[in-house]
């Protein structure tokens, strides 16, 4: 049976075509530039590496500490669509501003600001999933935000490519160049926000009380309290935090590690295209696998694929080998990813989802702070970028074992 969103549903999913757009240049374009920035006053490759991976983990540990907090704040009746609306503009002004940086140091400043508003708002985001829809249809409706959420990302991002490969012809400056790409996706990301902003309801929520702030420290602290007795949650925060730290990492250096390596930009760009392209037939088909096989099971199997990706790209050393990770990677992203959320969402109570989903932000987005300096730290020690991409192996294995305890303690309870 052929699947129908709702009118929700829709506009909810069409959030995750803007600030994909996003994503898609921090993951491309936006390291490229920066070495062009930082080669231009003589950094060396390998510094150029570390100082992008240090911002990333940087970024990603303040989306750590503050996620809870803003998410338990924004449970309360009527606080989640205000906040969400001030995430999403802190995010699309700083990509405004990316434009207007010249110098490698402030550009990283202004770069960790836009990239904590689009994480933060992620955060919001990812809880409303229990508002758009149902339980029985999560996985699907997930699957779908990642889906278009890629293939949609492509249309302004290839506007952006054409503009930036293409400013000596157009008779313009890299500068200049890079300051109309991030006008267009800051522009995407606005755009695409306003259907959701205008229809989303809070339909589950704490009731508001005196001192809202102060009690959401206390809110926080019980839920982590309680962790010690729900222990399926409990694992599969801890499962989530090693496997997706992997993913992430992937994601936030692939483009780094490439250049590193001495490859192609124009190559890199156009590969990482493919990832979109070829993710979203995947995404879609991970949702109506979830109709057919347990989440937990095609989980598994990401997992296990991300481990033999990682592996790969260790002996990477051709641009036919990007390739060929930009295919497997776009494989089973939008999966791990879509079914991650949706299944942490049947499990938590509906009316605490930002709080929770929160909690799970220190499990992913935060979990990126160790991949990422891991990465970071191993190849400025060694000089080798190849071994530092490596060393997150570890961090698949693990993430597999967590989770399948996870699974047992669900059918336990």
């Amino acid at each position: 049976m052929k699947f129908k969103m709702t009118s929700l549903e829709k506009h909810w999913v069409l959030y995750d075509v803007g600030n994909s757009a996003f994503t898609l240049l921090v993951a491309t374009i936006l390291p490229i530039y920066f070495n062009y920035l930082t080669s231009s006053v003589g950094i060396s490759e390998s510094d150029y590496t570390a100082y992008w991976g240090y911002a990333v983990s940087i970024t990603t540990l303040l989306v750590a500490i503050s996620g809870p907090i803003f998410g338990t704040l924004a449970d309360y009746k009527g606080f989640k669509k205000p906040i969400f609306t001030a995430s999403i503009l802190l995010g699309v002004v700083g990509c405004v501003a990316l434009g207007l940086a010249t110098q490698w140091l402030m550009f990283l400043v202004i770069f960790v600001i836009a990239r904590f508003g689009y994480a933060i708002s992620l955060v919001f985001y990812d809880s409303m999933l229990t508002d758009v829809t149902t339980e029985e249809r999560m996985d699907v409706v997930s699957s779908q935000g990642y889906a278009w959420g890629y293939i949609g990302s492509c249309i302004p991002f290839i506007i952006c490519l054409v503009i930036v490969l293409n400013y000596s012809a157009m008779g313009i400056s890299m500068n200049v160049a890079m300051a109309i790409a991030f006008l267009i996706i800051a522009a995407w990301w606005a755009v695409t926000s306003l259907p959701l902003l205008k229809s989303y309801r809070q339909t589950y929520y704490v009731e508001r009380q005196p001192h809202a702030i102060r009690n959401t420290f206390g809110r926080l602290w019980e839920s982590l309290k309680g962790l010690k007795q729900d222990r399926q949650v409990l694992f599969f925060l801890l499962a989530f935090f090693f496997y997706i730290d992997g993913v992430y990492t992937i994601i936030d250096m692939a483009t780094t590690y490439g250049t590193a390596l001495g490859l192609n930009t124009t190559g890199l760009l156009l590969a990482l295209l493919v990832t979109q392209i070829v993710a979203f037939p995947c995404s879609i088909l991970f949702g109506r696998l979830s109709q057919r096989f347990p989440g937990d099971r095609l989980i598994t199997v990401c997992i296990v694929a991300y481990t033999g990706i990682v592996i790969f790209a260790m002996f990477m050393s051709s641009q036919l080998h990007f390739w060929i990770l930009a295919v497997c990677v776009g494989m089973f992203q939008g999966g791990i990813q879509a079914l991650s959320r949706s299944y942490f969402a049947k499990i938590v109570p509906n009316e605490k989802s930002g709080e929770y989903f929160g909690l799970m932000d220190i499990c992913g987005k935060g979990a990126a702070f160790m991949g990422t300096m891991v990465v970071s730290v191993v190849t400025q020690v060694t000089d080798n970028a190849s071994l530092g991409v490596g060393s997150i192996v570890v961090l698949f294995i693990i993430g597999i074992v967590l989770f399948r305890k996870t699974v047992a303690k669900g059918k336990k309870s």
